[in-house]
Parts: structure tokens; sequence; C-alpha cells
């Protein structure tokens, strides 16, 4: 499903032909993700130039993140059709073209049509970057290989909220974008001189049309029915109603179809295997999770700590510094220790971490909000190898392409799904906390008395004081509503643990087997 077998009817690239070979396919999948981050600094800003609410913003992160796991497992079907090398280059390309479009969007409506091409177009890249870069070594190698992809997709996001935030405040939102351009046409150039004469074989395949279809419906509907919740009061809106019956019925035939067509685009029995569903459902509500509150920190620090687009990427940045040095340690060493250990000591480290953080107060300095995103890097580096370790335990070798596309497919959307319900819990429990708070401002409290009469004294208007009371509740109320959401997180990984150890792992297979996936 995800990528196509590797073009192994050619010997290993040499020398100088390898560097660059790497550093091309480098270069897409550096991109790629930069892309999935970047955009999170800058959503205020975004939001405000084009006129719309900030949660009408967060569809700029989401609608890349569903259309780019949509396309995911056409991955497969396209590079056996058209060949890996020819597919990888034309999805640099439109990549590129589509980013250029973004920058040139005039509205969010328009931003966010070009967002989800942008995302579609890009899911290719990802998964054939992997085989084309297992193909260039040999297989001795294949560790190195993949340590040095793992290396590019944790760089990328640490660069993205520095690089977002600094474009944000020193040039202007649209050069997130346009940055992709130089890069893409590089890295196509590369690829194709590099790799044009080691093209895969293509056939002519059957595709799941109406599997696919089915596919793009249902989680369609639901991604617009989790973004478009918050504005229209959920299920009084008939409109949320009907996007969720929509879902709800495409998913069953969805399901129904895919379970008995010859040729699925996504191959549901693979959940009849227990470390399977337990390791995927492990990965993607542990990203789900984390995507939520990486999206929802900035969020809440640029809009009600005061803090500018660049210092809310350096809150954010040193999240991957500990994950670059510890995964190709956790990589080598991952068949010496019981892969169930260590997603257990990844969760326990991103609850800490969100413990941490629902302690915040308005009071917060930058060290003390930027201690608990250094540490979360030691999870991360624990997170997703021992978790592909478990859910392609077992999995014969012609299978694990599917197995690593489809699991790819549900933690994508598990991440836009994440995103979602983060900002809306966080509204939400917001106006909770807003409308008690709001309780206690009367004449009756002395404090409030005293408060009020003070910005008399200093030359305030009564309702310019309420004014200014009102936003000091704001403040309190949304710093408390993100407290909730961290402490619910930090709860939802502790209880992820138990979902591991339903696994039954062969490590020493399930680890040759995850070199090759993502």
């Amino acid at each position: 499903m995800a990528s196509a077998p590797q073009t192994g009817q050619f010997p290993p690239l040499q020398g100088s032909a390898r560097l660059w070979g790497t550093i091309a396919l480098s270069l897409a999948t550096f991109m790629n993700v930069l892309d999935s981050s970047i955009a999170n600094v800058s959503l205020p800003a975004i939001a405000g130039d084009l006129g719309v609410s900030t949660n009408q913003g967060t569809w700029v992160i989401t609608s890349f993140g569903v259309a780019n796991a949509i396309a995911l497992p056409l991955t497969g079907w396209l590079s056996q059709r058209f060949g890996q090398v020819r597919l990888f280059v034309t999805s640099v390309l439109m990549f590129v073209l589509t980013s250029w479009l973004c920058g040139l969007a005039p509205n969010m409506t328009t931003l966010i049509v070009f967002r989800a091409l942008q995302g579609f177009v890009a899911g290719p890249m990802i998964p054939l970057s992997q085989g084309l870069l297992l193909a260039s070594y040999p297989s001795a190698l294949a560790g190195l290989a993949m340590g040095l992809w793992a290396i590019t997709t944790l760089v990328a996001p640490v660069l993205g909220p520095l690089l977002g935030g600094w474009i944000t405040d020193n040039i202007s939102w649209s050069w997130i974008f346009y940055i992709n351009i130089p890069i893409g046409l590089l890295s196509a150039f590369m690829v194709w001189t590099i790799y044009h004469k080691r093209e895969s074989v293509t056939h002519k395949l059957p595709i799941d049309a109406i599997g696919l279809g089915l596919l793009v419906l249902w989680v369609g509907a639901l991604q617009i029915m989790l973004d478009k919740g918050k504005e229209l009061d959920w299920f009084h809106s008939p409109e949320v109603v009907t996007l969720g019956l929509v879902a709800l019925v495409g998913c069953a035939f969805f399901l129904a179809w895919e379970l008995t067509e010859e040729h699925p685009v996504v191959d549901l029995r693979l959940f009849k295997r227990r470390n399977f569903w337990a390791g995927t459902l492990a990965i993607a509500v542990g990203y789900g999770l984390f995507f939520g509150n990486v999206v929802l920190l900035p969020l809440w620090l640029q809009q009600f700590m005061g803090y500018p687009s660049i210092d809310a990427g350096m809150l954010l940045a040193p999240v991957g510094l500990f994950a670059i040095i510890l995964s190709p340690i956790v990589g080598k060493n991952i068949n010496r220790i019981d892969p169930r250990s260590v997603a257990t000591f990844a969760f326990i480290v991103f609850a800490l971490v969100l413990w941490m953080r629902s302690n915040f107060n308005t009071q917060a300095d930058f060290g003390t909000i930027l201690i608990p995103t250094v540490i979360q890097g030691i999870a991360m580096s624990c997170f997703f190898i021992p978790l592909s370790v478990i859910l392609l335990s077992g999995i014969a070798p012609d299978k694990i392409p599917a197995a690593s596309g489809l699991s790819s497919f549900v933690r994508i959307v598990a991440g836009s799904f994440g995103t979602s319900i983060a900002t809306t819990v966080w509204q939400d429990r917001a106006a909770m906390h807003h409308a008690h708070l709001a309780e206690a401002v009367n004449s009756g409290n002395l404090a409030v008395t005293q408060v009020l009469a003070g910005m008399g004294s200093a030359g305030f208007t009564p309702e310019q004081a309420l004014a200014q009371v009102n936003r000091l509740v704001d403040q309190q109320a949304y710093m408390l509503g993100v407290n909730d959401v961290f402490y619910v997180s930090a709860l939802i990984y502790l209880l992820l643990i138990p979902v591991v150890w339903l696994s039954r792992p062969k490590r020493a297979v399930a680890a040759d087997a995850a070199a090759g996936a993502h």
C-alpha cells in the first residue's frame, strides 16, 4: 500500500553518486516534513491577515494532514503504474507548484484548497524516498540508510517552528511556502539526474476506485465535522449532523467493501494481528496527542501570553535535540531490548512533560516553558522505533509495505483529528472557566472593587476598566483551558501503556523489517 517494492534489480550506488543521492532524497523529505510543522507558529498571522479566526486557521494544518494521509494508499499503485523515480520527481515538482499557489492564496478558502492539494501530491514522497534510499545502499548498510533518513525527518520539525516564526515576524507568512520552491527544484533535478536510469518496472494494475472514493468521503466528512463543529455548536447544527451521518455511513460501506475487494486500497485484514492493531493504536493515539498539543502550545503562547512568532518557535524547536542524538542509539540497540519497555518509557516521559505543562500559569517564564520541550525529545526518540517494531512483528515481508503504509495512514489522520479535538476542547474548557471566573467579578468582591478603583484613578473610564478586567479573565480562562488539555493528554498517555503490553513482538525479525518501514 505505501511504497512499491525497492528497485532491487539495480546494484547499490557507489561513492559520490550515493552521497548526492542521499542528499537529494533527504532534501525532499526535509521539505515535506518541514511543511507539517512550519505553519504551526504562523497560524495567528495567517488567520489575522486573511480575516478569519485562529480556530478556522487550524484548517491550514488539518487539510494538509488529511489529504496527505488519503494519498498514501495510492502510492503503491501509482509507483507500479508509472515507476518509482518518475512518480517521486513528479510528486516533488507538484509539491513545488502547490507551495507557490499556497503563498499566493488571497483568502482562507483558497489557501485551504491549495494546502489540501499540497498534502495530496506530497503523499508518495515519504514512502518512495525510503524505497529509493534503501535501494542505493547494500543490505548490510540498510540501518545506516534509515538512520540518515530518520535524522532528516527529526531535524525538519526542529527547524520548522524557528524558521516559520522568523519568516512570519521578519518577511511574510507567504514565504513559509515559497521557501519550498528552490529546495524542491534542486531535489527534483538531483534525483532525476542520479536515478532516472534506475527506474522500476511498471505494470498495469487494477485500482480500487470505489474503495478510494469511500475513503475520501468518510475521512473528509469526519475531518470537516471536527473542524466546523466548534463554530456551529456541534449537533445542534443540521450541517454537523449531516457530516456525521455521511462519515458514519461512508465508513460502514468502506469497511464492508474493503473486506471483500480482491485488490483493496487498504488491507484491513492486517488488523486481525494483535501486534499490528495494538502497535497501530498506540502510535496513532500517541501521535494524535503529540501533534494536537504541538499546535495548541504556540497558539496559547501567541494569543494569550504575548509571545511573538519567533519566540514561540524557539520554545518548540528544542523538541528534536534529544531525538536527533538518541534515535540512532535506540535504533541500533532495539534488538537487545524489549520494544514494549522502550515504548512504555516514552509514554511515561510524554505524560511527565504534559503534567509539567498542566502546571503552567500566566507568570511562567521562557525557561519554565522550555524545560518540558527539551525533555519531550527523549520521549520522541523512544516512540516511533519500538512501536514500528511492534506493529510489524510477525508480518510476512511481502506484506510489510502494506502494513507500514496502513499504520502511516492511521497515524497521519490521527494527527489531523488530534489538532481539531485539542483546539475544540481548549475553547470549550476556556469558555467554562471564563464563566466561573466572571461570576466573581462583582461589586461585592473587595479585590475587584480595589482593582477597578485603581484603574479609575489611573484615568480609565468604567467601561475601559471593565474591558481590561475582562482581558485578564480571558487570559486566565484560556490558561486554565490549556492546562486541562495538557493534564488529560498526560492521563491518556499513561492509559496507552497497557495497550502496548497486549502485543507479543518477535524482536529480531521485527527490527529487521522495521529498517525498511516508515
